[in-house]
C-alpha cells in the first residue's frame, strides 16, 4: 500500500513538472509550443513534431512558422510526378495490404489508367486470392469490362511461370489476398513475389491511426517495396497521420485514391493539397481538440 501511494505521488509530482514546464516553454518559446500544439492537435505523432520542430528559426512569427513547418516537412515527402508514373514505365506490380483497404478496386483503377494510354493488349492482371468468396470473379469482372485477360494464381511456381508467360505485356499487375498485418501469412506472401521481378505497392488507408498504419508497414516493409498508395482520402477526417507515418518510414507515394470510380478516383499526389489538409487545424467545436491547460 505504501509502494501504491507513492506511485501515485510521483505520477502527481511528474504531471505537476511537465504542466509547469509546458508553461514555462510557453513563456520562452511561445512560436515554437503554438507549433507543437497545432500539429498534435491535427493529429500528427509526437515524434514526428519534436523532430520537424527542433530546428525551427526562434524569430518567426505564428504565420511564418506553420509556413516553415510546412516546407520542412514537404521537403522530407516523397511522391512520384507525372514523368515517373508507373503507368508509363510499365513492369510487374503486386498491390499488397491488409484487408478492406481497396486493393482490387486499384488494381482495376491502375489497369484501367494503362489501358486508356496503352491499350487492352499491353495490360493483364493477376490474382492470388482463392480465398476470399467472389475475389476473384470480382476482377474477372474488372477484366472482362477493360477487355484485359485475368489469371489466377495459387502459389510462387505458379506465379513465375505465368508471369513469363506475360512477359510481352507492358503492365502486369497481381492483386493479393487482404490479411491482418499480424497474421503470419504475410511473411509468406511477400516471400512468393521474392524471386519474380515483382514490386509491391502497399497500400495505407486514411483513415486508419498512425500506430495500425505504423504496424502494416513495419509488416510489408521489405526490398521489393516500392512505394505505397494511400486509399479512402475522401473518407479521412484528417491527413495527419497517415502523411506522418509515410514521411518518417520514407516511403514514397504513388497515388492517391478518394473513391469507388474506376478508373477516375485515381490521381497522382498533389502535394501542396495533401499537406494543406494534414496541417489543417481541428475545429474549435471536435471532441478531439485540446483545450485551455490541456496540451500542458
Amino acid at each position: 500500500e505504501v509502494m501504491d501511494e507513492i506511485r501515485s505521488l510521483r505520477k502527481m509530482f511528474e504531471q505537476h513538472l511537465a504542466g509547469a514546464a509546458w508553461g514555462e516553454s510557453a513563456r520562452a518559446e511561445p512560436v515554437k509550443t503554438e507549433m507543437l500544439r497545432q500539429m498534435l492537435d491535427a493529429g500528427f505523432s509526437p515524434r514526428f513534431a519534436r523532430d520537424l520542430l527542433v530546428d525551427l528559426p526562434r524569430e518567426l512569427n505564428a504565420r511564418d512558422a506553420l509556413g516553415w513547418v510546412r516546407n520542412a516537412a514537404d521537403r522530407s515527402f516523397l511522391t512520384i510526378s507525372a514523368e515517373s508514373d508507373i503507368v508509363d514505365r510499365g513492369g510487374v506490380y503486386a498491390l499488397v495490404g491488409p484487408t478492406g483497404v481497396g486493393k482490387t478496386t486499384t488494381t482495376a483503377k491502375l489497369a484501367a489508367r494503362c489501358v486508356l494510354r496503352h491499350g487492352a493488349s499491353k495490360v493483364a492482371l493477376v490474382t492470388t486470392d482463392g480465398y476470399r468468396i467472389g475475389a476473384h470473379e470480382q476482377l474477372r469482372i474488372y477484366g472482362r469490362i477493360l477487355g484485359v485477360s485475368v489469371h489466377l494464381v495459387k502459389d510462387a511456381e505458379e506465379l513465375k511461370q505465368t508471369l513469363f508467360d506475360l512477359q510481352h505485356k507492358h503492365m502486369v499487375l497481381v492483386d493479393t489476398m487482404g490479411m491482418s498485418q499480424r497474421d503470419r501469412m504475410v511473411e509468406e506472401q511477400m516471400a512468393m513475389f521474392g524471386n519474380s521481378n515483382v514490386r509491391c505497392l502497399l497500400l495505407l488507408s486514411a483513415t486508419s491511426p498512425g500506430d495500425t498504419l505504423d504496424d502494416v508497414i513495419r509488416a510489408y516493409n521489405g526490398p521489393d517495396l516500392a512505394g505505397c498508395i494511400l486509399s479512402k482520402v475522401d473518407e479521412a477526417a484528417s491527413l495527419a497521420s497517415s502523411l506522418d507515418v509515410i514521411i518518417r518510414h520514407g516511403l514514397r507515394l504513388h497515388y492517391v485514391s478518394n473513391g469507388q470510380r474506376v478508373p477516375e478516383d485515381l490521381h497522382l499526389p498533389n502535394r501542396a493539397y495533401l499537406l494543406h489538409r494534414a496541417f489543417k487545424d481541428r475545429p474549435d467545436t471536435s471532441p478531439h481538440r485540446l483545450d485551455g491547460v490541456e496540451p500542458g
